[in-house]
């Protein structure tokens, strides 16, 4: 039997709601499909909670919140490492959960797990440090009163991820979340939960205490709607679409809860003449075929300097034509399927719009005929700006090429978008490279660099991309709370340490 094979043989090993440290069954009875989205079969069937499901979650976190909270910054840190090996030493079989479930090659997978390891080591690290200024003293000008800061957990803090990055976007969620001391309510997408769940797995074996994490999978109208609006949740953090966030925020209001949202992109990828021509051939296809272009970072609109818009165009249409499409757990397969029927026959809408709209060149390249949801990569010259194609996020493996005469006209082009999540410029001249990322309204720019993203650092954007960071310290201060606490000189003891955040 192949790996896969085997694998779709056992995938349904969890499959049931998490809550209060036990697997059980939802409150309603139904059960939701599981689609391997190479073969257009159900590999297993999942819970659909409801509302009655996130009430019993969502009141299971806040009764181990009373004692999670209270644990050190070292004590939490311990269990995140003991979560990041669990990670790590089931690397192989999270990787082909993934590829079976999001349709991902093999290779792909595997980067995600390395990058679930990496956020929960580092946390694990900023987890220590809050022992130490978890509480630090603010100079006043005053001798009669002392004057501190204290970092607090904001409470039970509700986890609502996409199907792109499955167990990545969790990570980046979870790991900080826990370091802070809050307390879990997470909602898998119902498209890929079974990462989502395997992954719950493993924090239950790492000792992680009942009701700190409780997964309920379901659809957005049964579990994502009422756990965004449930009066017990502090902080919603939400990764998905902008229509989907600006619901969130909206219900958010009625409670007043806390909000950070990772939205939609259309990004921009900027080749100026002096470019390396395989380097920016590289980083364009990179940009736009990386998990089947299914990234809210996809650098899909690629602004290049006229005089060398037709070379780069004449390498990218190569690279469209020799990229392998196929079933993820084949060697040498570069794209997979999409990861739903739904995002296929939305990306195969807007292709067809592409070609109606005249563009002056269409490249389509090959892909698997008959079942599956495998989408040929296609590469538009010369989209006219105001196309959807150019201005609307598609999430597929869909290319649109643009030429400039300006520095000045690329930069205007590139932030001409109600979006602002990421940007690619590609340059030998290092001043150039500098300037533009400066003028360039994101929240995250590489320069001569693939989409290369590290926990230390931040992710998040502008405009309607994003409210708040994730990663680095502002992922772990998106879950803490302020407190000031003023008291006369002299009339207490210092402030206490050992209590984390």
């Amino acid at each position: 039997m192949k790996q896969h094979e085997w694998l779709q043989s056992r995938a349904a090993s969890r499959t049931q709601l998490y809550i209060d440290g036990f697997w059980c069954a939802g409150e309603g009875g139904k059960r939701l499909p599981v689609v391997n989205p190479s073969t257009e079969e159900t590999i297993a069937e999942v819970e659909a909670g409801n509302a009655a499901d996130v009430d019993c979650a969502v009141r299971a976190a806040a009764r181990a919140f009373r004692t999670w909270k209270k644990t050190s910054g070292a004590q939490r840190a311990v269990l995140l490492r003991a979560i990041a090996r669990g990670v790590n030493d089931r690397r192989e079989h999270l990787a082909a959960l993934q590829s079976l479930n999001n349709g991902k090659p093999l290779d792909e997978a595997r980067i995600d797990v390395s990058d679930v390891v990496a956020t929960f080591e580092y946390y694990a690290g900023l987890a220590e440090q809050l022992d130490e200024i978890g509480e630090s003293a603010v100079a006043i000008p005053s001798d009669e009163y002392r004057a501190t800061i204290r970092r607090e957990a904001a409470g039970v803090v509700a986890l609502i991820v996409p199907w792109n990055f499955p167990m990545v976007t969790t990570a980046w969620k979870l790991a900080p979340a826990l370091a802070a001391g809050c307390t879990v309510v997470l909602k898998p997408s119902e498209i890929t939960p079974l990462p989502e769940l395997e992954l719950a797995s493993i924090i239950s074996d790492a000792g992680v205490p009942r009701g700190v994490l409780n997964v309920v999978t379901g659809t957005g109208p049964e579990v994502g709607a009422p756990l965004a609006a449930h009066p017990l949740v502090a902080k919603v953090s939400f990764t998905g679409s902008t229509a989907v966030g600006t619901q969130v925020m909206k219900t958010a209001a009625d409670t007043i809860k806390g909000v950070s949202l990772e939205l939609g992109g259309k990004s921009s990828i900027i080749v100026f003449a002096d470019a390396d021509l395989d380097l920016a051939t590289d980083l364009v296809a990179g940009g736009a075929f990386f998990n089947a272009g299914q990234m809210c970072s996809a650098t899909s609109r690629v602004l290049v300097e006229r005089p060398i818009a037709d070379a780069l165009a004449a390498r990218l249409a190569d690279r469209v034509t020799r990229t392998v499409v196929g079933d993820p757990f084949k060697p040498g397969v570069q794209m997979g399927p999409l990861t739903s029927r739904a995002q296929y026959e939305r990306v195969q809408r807007y292709i067809a719009r592409g070609k109606a709209d005249g563009a002056r060149l269409v490249i389509e390249g090959e892909a698997p005929a008959g079942s599956g949801y495998f989408v040929k990569p296609t590469m538009f010259v010369d989209m006219p700006a105001e196309s959807p194609l150019w201005r609307e996020e598609i999430f597929g493996p869909v290319l649109c090429l643009r030429s400039f005469d300006t520095e000045d006209e690329a930069i205007g082009a590139a932030n001409d978008t109600e979006f602002g999540l990421v940007a690619t410029v590609v340059t030998r001249d290092a001043g150039r490279g500098r300037r533009v990322a400066d003028e360039l309204e994101a929240g995250v720019v590489w320069i001569n660099a693939p989409q290369a993203i590290f926990p230390q650092t931040s992710w998040g954007g502008y405009k309607r991309s994003s409210i708040g960071r994730e990663l680095g310290p502002f992922g772990l201060a998106a879950f803490q709370e302020i407190k000031q606490v003023l008291v006369p000189a002299g009339s207490l003891a210092g402030p206490e340490r050992g209590h984390g955040a």
